[in-house]
């Protein structure tokens, strides 16, 4: 793989300097004219303007979507800039293939117009860059400071990028209410005008801009930058503006650099339908290549879990599940004969993680020491034996006090990987923390799994051993709450999915009506359950994206009824993903394709409703289809479902019934 990596590069990075298309065009501008860049397609046009100030505006399909919108920067030391003069201009086209280790497909397109713009704000003499490009599927803005004699280092106490709709539009919007969050709620369905200024709303921010026009407000490459919110104002009609975390010691402060740095990209995704969403690619296009030589060691897959259930009487183990040596043992052996790659080590193996106020870590546990009754060595030699690997829980502070010391332990006990709680924040602090774990991780041939987290900026690309992250309200809700409802599971796809890699934990087997469901503490036997079908979850690996599946439900409930032989053929990394039909918070169908099988899974929200699914994206000849769908029955029974066997071509459609709440799942094998 070594090698393979090294080829890779050298082959893009000569097709970048001889065999793409590169166009670069230098200008003297002045500060009266506009300045624009195109997609590729010419259907995505972004406008800079410095006359009043410096803004931009982006038009799609020849409609207008942002207006005029600001881009303020105020710097500790010199204030707002505001006055600026363009020094020059300059162009480029870039249209190459790079490869991903995991993800929605394996060749990835990066094809796209680029704008830089030099610009002296004139008070202060500070020389500014902007970076504009402009890909079919949206739009990426990020400004800089050059190294400058003027200004060697910066403090940047506020930047406010604006993105000032037309009109009122429908939006799915997250309501994080604080700096410190772990991003883990729902998008409910509003109007611009309903956010209120008190409201700090996260993205990605998913606006309805015209019948045939839909946008996503997000950032990507965030890198020693501070993680961008989203506020609502009194004075601006319709129109969002970028609030970014401040420092934790330092609030009046966000981001401290030296120069020269650049800015997280500003996106704006862009699509004439929400499922055109959920398949760009533009996120992870505007990250830096892999940065790992040899990425062999990283191994996509899915994982047993016992926290789900633990503490719990399970009647195939014989014992009380808990945080122990046999527990980790039964689910181990249920994960080597399911054909999964992973099982997690969950909290507690170290000792209590918090301190007496459970708001921090506890600080007289050591990371690299187990209690007794647990002995990881030993545990990695039996899951190893049974083509098992071990990923173990730590809380971050604590990792951050051992960082060193424990990530070399884990890598000489043979463990494959991290799982890191807790962090709840996305300053410029907290990101670099990110980053260092993840690279120390790379060191040491640790997959990493982040929960407690900030959303997906595209890092993942760089660095994939960063395998997924929480930062989504996903199937753990359920054990003490009724807020995860099929309307906000078929909603995620088109928000917080459309960003990458997901740890929903999903695949829960004991599935009620809403009328049914009571909370885990509330029900007779103090297990937990799910308020959609068997179908909608076993739908759930297919529909969302997440290089390590966590499958969350315990052995016993996995070998009841119909769905096991989906959990076992299912991979987590795909070679090609199309959505074949989508509607935001009403259903969702998207097919992945790995080798030469085709995975379906199709979920709906609390409507029942048949679906026609359009088989033209298979090749030539005959496939087998083996499909789960919800039974006749499952309005009144979630857990029954039917499985066939039939025959199929691309001519084909396939006419599907969801209950409500309800999903289905296919397997289609060419013949």
């Amino acid at each position: 793989m070594t090698s393979i990596f090294k080829k890779t590069a050298l082959k893009s990075s000569i097709s970048l300097i001889f065999a793409v298309l590169l166009i670069t065009s230098c200008e003297t501008q002045t500060a009266k004219k506009d300045i624009q860049v195109s997609s590729p397609d010419k259907n995505v046009q972004a406008t800079i303007d410095v006359k009043n100030g410096l803004q931009y505006a982006v038009v799609f399909n020849n409609d207008t979507i942002i207006e005029q919108s600001a881009i303020d920067l105020d710097l500790k030391e010199f204030g707002t800039l505001s006055n600026f003069e363009v020094v020059n201009s300059t162009t480029n086209t870039v249209d190459d293939t790079w490869s991903r280790v995991w993800g929605k497909r394996k060749k990835v397109k990066n094809n796209y117009n680029e704008l830089h713009i030099q610009l002296k704000e004139q008070a202060s003499s500070i020389l500014v860059d902007l970076y504009v490009r402009a890909y079919n599927d949206g739009i990426g803005i990020r400004y800089g400071f050059p190294e400058q004699e003027k200004m060697k280092s910066f403090e940047l106490a506020k930047e406010k990028t604006q993105f000032k709709f037309t009109e009122d539009h429908t939006v799915w919007r997250a309501d994080y209410q604080t700096y410190k969050s772990s991003q883990e709620t729902e998008f409910l369905n509003a109007k611009l005008s309903d956010i209120k200024p008190s409201q700090l709303i996260g993205m990605p921010l998913l606006v309805q801009a015209k019948d045939k026009a839909y946008a996503v407000i997000t950032e990507a490459n965030l890198t020693d930058w501070s993680g961008a919110f989203l506020r609502s104002t009194d004075s601006l009609k319709n129109t969002m503006v970028t609030e970014l975390a401040p420092l934790p010691n330092d609030t009046l402060i966000a981001v401290k650099r030296n120069t020269p740095a650049v800015s997280p990209w500003r996106v704006v995704m862009l699509a004439e339908n929400p499922g055109e969403l959920v398949e760009s690619d533009i996120i992870q296009n505007l990250n830096d290549p892999i940065a790992i030589e040899d990425a062999s060691w990283i191994q996509p897959g899915v994982s047993a879990w016992d926290w789900w259930w633990s503490n719990k009487y399970a009647p195939s183990a014989n014992f009380e599940l808990g945080p122990n040596q046999e527990t980790m043992k039964y689910f181990i052996d249920f994960a080597a004969e399911m054909g999964w790659e992973y099982q997690i080590v969950d909290w507690q193996w170290y000792g209590e993680p918090f301190d007496e106020t459970g708001g921090r870590s506890n600080p007289n546990v050591d990371i690299t020491t187990p209690i007794e009754g647990i002995n990881i060595e030993e545990l990695v030699k039996y899951a190893n034996s049974k083509n098992v690997k071990i990923i173990v829980w730590g809380h971050w502070e604590s990792l951050k006090n051992q960082l060193d010391e424990a990530l070399a332990t884990y890598e000489k006990w043979g463990v494959s990987g991290i799982k890191i709680d807790f962090m709840d924040r996305q300053d410029q602090e907290m990101v670099n923390y990110y980053h260092t774990v993840v690279k120390k991780a790379a060191e040491h041939h640790l997959v990493v799994d982040f929960h407690g987290a900030y959303k997906p900026t595209g890092f993942s690309r760089t660095y994939p051993n960063l395998i997924t992250r929480e930062g989504v309200m996903g199937n753990e809700y359920s054990k003490w709450s009724d807020r995860v409802t099929p309307e906000h599971n078929v909603t995620l796809p088109f928000t917080r999915g459309l960003l990458g890699e997901m740890d929903y934990t999903p695949v829960a087997f004991r599935n009620v009506t809403p009328e049914n469901f009571v909370l885990e503490s509330d029900a007779a036997d103090h297990s937990p359950m799910v308020q959609s079908t068997r179908c909608h979850q076993l739908a759930m690996p297919v529909v969302y994206e997440s290089a390590f599946g966590v499958f969350c439900d315990s052995p016993d409930n996995y070998r009841k009824g119909i769905g096991l032989e989906f959990l076992q053929a299912v991979p987590t990394t795909w070679d090609e993903s199309k959505v074949l039909n989508a509607a935001v918070g009403d259903y969702i169908t998207v097919a992945r394709k790995s080798g030469d099988t085709w995975f379906i899974g199709s979920m709906t929200d609390a409507t029942e409703r048949e679906l026609n699914i359009d088989l033209s994206f298979l090749e030539d000849g005959n496939y087998k289809v083996i499909l789960f769908q919800d039974d006749e029955d499952a309005n009144e029974y979630p857990d029954h479902a039917v499985r066939k066997v039939l025959t199929v071509k691309n001519t084909d459609q396939l006419n599907v019934k969801l209950a409500q709440g309800g999903g289905f799942a296919a397997i289609l094998k060419k013949m």
